[in-house]
């Protein structure tokens, strides 16, 4: 097999891993979690063409429960159709980064300065924290990704408002898809993994006013790093 029927195929293998996981009751729904799953785990990459025929041969499922899938994962922006060439795993534009850092901006932020006034439990957010170290010491830089998604999950759950975490949802998949593209995950991370830490340590003291303001400069830098990532891989040579 050569590298570049590897590099097809192998995507596709590890969902077959999931085949016996299946039940006939929620099939699409299952489905559509294993691909979603696939997709933020970096497996099936942004733009990447997602093979309906190849999908159902994995997991041992019928077109139209493939495509049932499909419809729910273009409702929660992670794929789209194309017409004629397929279902392409979404690209997020420069737009949407600006649109997911207002939201992680406004939530986050007031959750931080709002603490302790709403939940006084900071063990989640250490704990993801704590998650993102171990996968670092294992140069896992994928994994400590989605530990920082998970930490900063666990700041905006304690606004204390289970409304708020599942409005929330969206904006963390896509933040996983923004995260695709950046090409050294090591570099982009590893900083943000320490200011991650000061972030806990101020609010572990009690100064929660500094921890919001700290999160606004982390939540801007991200967002200017991530822009000039995406213009230069946007950007005709």
């Amino acid at each position: 097999m050569t590298s570049a029927n590897a590099a097809t195929v192998e995507p596709y293998a590890a969902l077959a891993v999931h085949r016996d996981t299946l039940d006939r009751a929620s099939r699409s729904a299952q489905v559509a979690t294993i691909i979603r799953n696939n997709i933020l785990a970096g497996h099936f990459r942004p733009g990447a063409r997602l093979s309906e025929p190849d999908i159902c041969e994995a997991l041992k499922v019928s077109r139209n429960t493939v495509r049932e899938a499909f419809r729910t994962l273009i409702e929660e922006r992670l794929v789209t159709h194309e017409l004629n060439r397929g279902v392409f795993v979404r690209v997020p534009a420069i737009t949407d980064i600006a649109e997911v850092y207002k939201c992680r901006r406004i939530v986050e932020c007031a959750a931080l300065r709002d603490y302790p006034r709403t939940t006084p439990d900071l063990t989640e957010v250490a704990a993801a924290l704590e998650r993102a170290d171990r996968y670092a010491a294992e140069n896992d830089w994928a994994g400590v990704g989605t530990a920082d998604v998970d930490f900063h999950r666990a700041i905006t759950a304690l606004n204390d408002s289970s409304l708020l975490d599942s409005l929330m949802a969206g904006v963390w998949n896509e933040l996983r898809l923004i995260f695709h593209v950046v090409e050294d995950a090591n570099a982009f991370h590893l900083p943000y993994l320490h200011r991650n830490h000061e972030i806990l340590a101020t609010l572990t003291r009690g100064d929660s006013a500094t921890a919001a303001t700290m999160l606004a400069d982390y939540l801007a830098d991200a967002e200017s790093q991530i822009r000039t990532a995406y213009t230069r891989i946007t950007t005709p040579q």
